[in-house]
């Protein structure tokens, strides 16, 4: 009779306890919908130029990583500043207890969702550029620059900059990005080893914080600010204005490609030209693994130097090292002494002498490049496809070690995307800024841009167990690399990663954006615990 009664009371607790949690639930479900009510009707009212779009959500949910997904509670479409500012002022003045979030969205090309926020605010920046590009040239100021809105594509700032007989210094591989993207970042091509990065090339910026404050900083005012936010993953402040330095803009390039089947003779040829005055204007590089009729392919864009030779180079089943390099030129007149000049220089490096590949295209062609591919890749149905990228700053003591333990082991096939490789100074780079980087005085860039391509052996969850294994081996051998775009899960590998700039980029948090209102996609300093739900697809 005991045991009966036991059981009946067992019965009734765990009735009991199943009800509370139903109410429970209930009423923090009751208690979220009331919050987002509220938050919706306060946030209709606020007076904006543009507008906030509460239905048409599901685009700001993405990005070109294609693997995550968080649903914002609205889009802002601004049309000024003030907008931004009005919009995160009114968050700040909610005060720690809301848990709306911001994210700042350019073209969407974020990786893992850094773009994002769950049921925040996503702010399209494209939008805000009512203005006309103010190019400043040689008659107008000593060094020439051009003021632009911190949504504006840097193709766009070509094409304006070009009328003026002028263009940045400095570029991505891919110009189809916005100017607060890339700066938040890095923003790193071919020519970072004579310009050093985006964010070295920067004279002044305008910011909203995350306490709706609109400020103007630069080297000297706001300083604090200035060097924070230039690589800050958007954690201190939206870029919402920058003021980029210029110089005279080439006509046309020399574009060159060779081969190596040596990684040391690559990289020893590679840092021999970027430590040369002058000589070349952009050099990068590329692995290539068992790709088959490789040189064939170049022959759509490049013309052989020894097309019999070229011809009867085999690429299949190894592993090669492809050097690129242009060098600049501003007349036609001019041409065949650039030439000379080029062939002087490829004389001193160690390449496969049948594998010399040479074109000649306008600037704009060169540097808008990538969007070729782009093109192409679109009409395949090849390009809105999973990304999971992994870019790496290793240092050049380890560099080696890295390539053997990787190229042609952990990674044994490159035909769905590049796997680029180059060194770049330090000495360009501005320490102040949040950018983090390898100690050393030389280090490589290794990008391994993998596309998940339907219909391929290798799908997301195998690209990713790669990542993962390349990451382990590095830690294992020593490596001493930085990721580049990071993408970290805890504080403590945040932390790890920028190290001695820790303490810094935590101070500048609490100034700047002390409630964790922006950019909360990265995870670095969460507002509220809602990465634990954080959906992968």
């Amino acid at each position: 009779m005991s045991n009966l009664h036991a059981c009946l009371l067992r019965k009734r607790t765990m009735l009991i306890v199943r009800s509370f949690t139903i109410l429970l639930l209930s009423c923090i479900a009751f208690k979220l919908a009331c919050c987002f009510s509220s938050n919706i009707s306060s946030l209709k009212a606020l007076p904006l130029v543009g507008n906030l779009d509460f239905e048409h959500v599901h685009q700001a949910s993405k990005d070109f990583g294609n693997r995550y997904q968080l649903i914002p509670l609205a889009v802002l479409h601004p049309k000024s500043v003030s907008d931004i500012a009005s919009a995160i002022r009114h968050i700040w003045m909610m005060g720690p207890h809301s848990q709306l979030t911001v994210a700042a969205r350019g073209r969407g090309h974020s990786l893992q969702g850094q773009a994002q926020t769950r049921n925040g605010i996503v702010i399209r920046m494209e939008s805000l550029h009512p203005q006309k590009l103010q190019v400043h040239s040689v008659d107008d100021v000593p060094a020439p620059y051009v003021d632009v809105s911190g949504g504006e594509l840097w193709i766009n700032i070509l094409h304006e900059t070009l009328k003026y007989g002028l263009a940045p210094k400095s570029w991505t591989d891919y110009l189809h990005l916005t100017v607060g993207g890339t700066l938040s970042n890095v923003g790193i091509s071919g020519q970072a080893f004579r310009h050093g990065p985006q964010i070295s090339n920067v004279h002044q910026l305008e910011v909203v914080t995350g306490k709706g404050e609109i400020l103007n900083c630069s080297e000297r005012q706001n300083s604090d600010l200035f060097h924070g936010v230039l690589g800050g993953l958007g954690q201190f402040g939206i870029i919402t204005r920058a003021r980029i330095a210029l110089e005279a803009a080439p006509t046309m390039v020399k574009w060159v490609r060779v081969l190596y089947q040596d990684f040391s003779a690559f990289i020893q040829d590679q840092e021999r030209l970027i430590s040369a005055d002058n000589k070349l204007d952009y050099v990068e590089g590329f692995v290539i693994i068992n790709r088959t009729g490789l040189l064939n392919n170049w022959r759509l864009s490049f013309t052989p130097e020894d097309p019999l030779q070229a011809s009867q180079f085999k690429s299949d089943g190894r592993t090669l090292y492809c050097l690129e390099v242009a060098k600049y030129y501003f007349k036609l007149d001019d041409k065949d002494v650039i030439s000379q000049g080029v062939k002087e220089t490829l004389s001193e490096l160690s390449y496969i002498s049948s594998t010399l590949f040479t074109s000649e295209v306008t600037y704009e062609a060169f540097l808008d490049r990538v969007h070729v591919s782009e093109v192409k890749l679109r009409s395949k149905g090849q390009w809105e496809v999973p990304h999971p990228w992994l870019n790496l700053l290793v240092p050049r003591s380890t560099v080696k070690k890295f390539a053997k333990g990787v190229f042609g082991n952990i990674l044994t096939d490159t035909s769905n995307g590049p796997v680029i490789v180059y060194p770049v100074n330090k000495a360009k780079w501005n320490n102040r800024t949040s950018a983090v980087t390898p100690e050393e005085e030389i280090f490589y860039l290794v990008a391994i841009l993998t596309s998940a391509v339907p219909g391929k052996e290798d799908g997301v969850e195998q690209i990713l167990k790669r990542n993962q294994r390349i990451l382990e081996f590095s830690e294992a051998a020593g490596i001493g690399l930085k990721q580049y775009l990071p993408h970290y899960t805890t504080r403590e590998e945040w932390r790890s990663h920028f190290g001695a700039k820790w303490d810094d980029f935590v101070r500048r948090k609490s100034r700047y954006d002390p409630l964790a209102i922006l950019a909360p996609g990265h995870r670095i300093f969460p507002k509220a615990p809602v990465f634990s739900s954080y959906s992968s697809s």
